[in-house]
């Protein structure tokens, strides 16, 4: 397809939009100058808000807050002085380094690939679409692995079934991109956004613990909904589009066609021993949860934070869980031979979080600036106060995020960097109106997950043009757009449906998380 072609209509309006658009690295550094301007005429012009939970000693009124420059004497100070600081403690880095130092382990040992591909290989026929659709959410765990590994391989699986590849790759795509917060488990991406909101509640109402478990049973109910989805927009909207596979038209050897051999006796073996490790981890963590001493329960807590110990440690939990089942796998397989390969393959987890590690940098200093000027609290109030005067349910409210996050989408790709840009403001105001930080950051998934890929700018999507174009040369950025829009569609329709009702009927979303809160108020001051 010619370059002039994919710059037509709406497609090609957003491609030219969004490319025009800066490194999310740089966005905020832009984000942060318009920040420091803003938070001067801000404070030239007096903005300020009544904190909503804290009490002016001298007077025994609500304290006033009022926006402060950025290029005060106090926060130019803090800016170079605290800069190592201010890095450092963006609690999301410390999560994600910490999962990933494992999970690295478990994609280099070839765990997450060998699994995917004995899943895929040996379902059903009959079942194929939904069994690819599956993998490909639950292969979310595996973080990029899932892409370059199962996508082509769904084409070749669907291709040796006598089905069209094309189909196989659309539906793995919408598993593994459009479901990209539907899992069964909590994973890494649970971990890096529940970091951000923790970072954003603590902008607002001090020390907050984050639960990366907060989201477990949406999601997981996120799986159930979009898996039918996905299967009847497949087999009965996309497969009879594309009509029957014609060798004439496909381009060079299907990428990945020999990730379809049958398993090795040693990645049988590998397998066993990674089940075996992660049954260790688990019965590990029952034993430090209900066993003598209990050191993951506090006994002394009140019931709604006796668990909170618990919650804290499934961040340590993945890490362990990733590390050891990699471990086995490599030592079963033969693929790592000594300890010294271990260290090697931690080492290279972290060399891929190379970018990772400058975009949280620069939203690091974004959401800590945003902070000191006051513009986060000043908003949330006042945002609070027009939505709780406005008269919109609950359910409205999140309903708006959810597209709102949906467009955003098409033109920033990064989950964490929209979520780093949204949640100052989103969160605390939310938490105003009586809604939790868990139910906020799950509406956003939603809408983050739903047009991941109908929009040019994610990362993959021209991947995934390439694996369609290995099976039919002629198949654009157009076509594979208009393939995706109605998963598009249909995952947004369901996800804003599982998110109303989910509110209506107040249900849990987690451990320990619920939908609403008890609004933050001033309290009295003690006489």
């Amino acid at each position: 397809m010619s370059e002039a072609a994919t710059q037509k209509g709406f497609l090609g309006m957003i491609e030219r939009t969004g490319n025009k658009l800066p490194d999310p690295v740089f966005l905020f550094f832009w984000l942060i100058a318009g920040l420091v301007v803003i938070s001067i005429v801000a404070s030239l012009v007096g903005w300020s808000a009544v904190h909503p939970t804290e009490i002016d000693e001298a007077t025994g009124a609500p304290r006033i807050i009022s926006a402060v420059s950025l290029l005060s004497a106090e926060n130019i100070q803090r800016l170079w002085v605290d800069m190592p600081t201010t890095f450092t403690h963006f609690h999301p880095l410390g999560y994600v380094l910490v999962v990933m130092l494992g999970a690295g382990v478990a994609e280099r040992a070839g765990l997450f690939g060998t699994a995917m591909r004995g899943a895929v290989r040996y379902a059903p026929k009959a079942l194929l679409t939904p069994f690819v659709v599956l993998v490909g959410m639950m292969g979310n765990l595996a973080a990029d692995a899932a892409y370059v590994v199962l996508i082509p391989l769904a084409g070749i699986v669907f291709h040796a079934a006598g089905r069209h590849p094309v189909a196989g790759i659309a539906a793995s795509f919408a598993g593994v991109s459009g479901g990209f917060s539907a899992n069964l488990l909590p994973g890494q991406l649970d971990a890096l956004l529940f970091g951000i909101t923790e970072a954003a509640v603590e902008t607002v109402f001090g020390d907050f613990t984050a639960n990366i478990a907060g989201n477990w049973y949406f999601i997981a109910a996120m799986t159930f909904v979009f898996l039918p989805v996905i299967w009847y927009v497949t087999d009965k909207m996309i497969e009879p589009r594309l009509g029957t596979w014609d060798p004439a038209r496909a381009g060079h050897a299907p990428v990945g066609e020999q990730t379809d051999a049958p398993l090795t006796d040693g990645e049988r073996k590998g397998l066993r021993w990674a089940g075996l490790a992660m049954l260790a981890v688990v019965a590990l963590w029952l034993f430090f949860t209900y066993g003598p001493g209990t050191p993951l329960i506090d006994e002394d807590a009140t019931p709604e934070a006796r668990w909170s110990p618990f919650y804290r440690s499934l961040v340590a939990a993945f890490f362990l869980l990733f590390l050891l089942a990699g471990w086995a796998y490599g030592k079963g397989a033969g693929v790592i031979a000594n300890h010294r390969d271990l260290v090697q393959m931690m080492s290279g987890a972290m060399e891929d979080l190379a970018y990772y590690l400058v975009l949280a940098f620069a939203a690091a200093h974004f959401v800590a600036m945003f902070s000191w000027s006051n513009l986060g609290l000043i908003l949330a109030v006042n945002g609070a106060d027009v939505l709780g005067s406005s008269g919109l349910p609950a359910w409205a409210l999140l309903a708006a995020i959810i597209i709102v996050s949906g467009i955003l989408n098409l033109f920033v790709g990064s989950a964490s960097a929209k979520w780093a840009l949204l949640s100052p403001v989103l969160v605390p105001m939310l938490m105003l109106l009586g809604i939790t930080p868990e139910m906020a950051t799950a509406a956003y998934r939603v809408g983050d997950s739903a047009t991941n890929i109908i929009t040019p700018l994610m990362v993959y999507f021209p991947l995934i043009l390439i694996f369609c174009q290995r099976w039919q040369k002629d198949f654009g950025l157009g076509s594979l757009a208009a393939t995706m829009l109605p998963y598009s569609i249909g995952l947004m329709v369901v996800g804003l449906a599982l998110t109303i009702g989910w509110v209506v009927l107040d249900l849990p979303l987690g451990p320990g998380a619920q939908v609403f809160m008890d609004m933050p108020v001033a309290e009295t001051p003690v006489s």
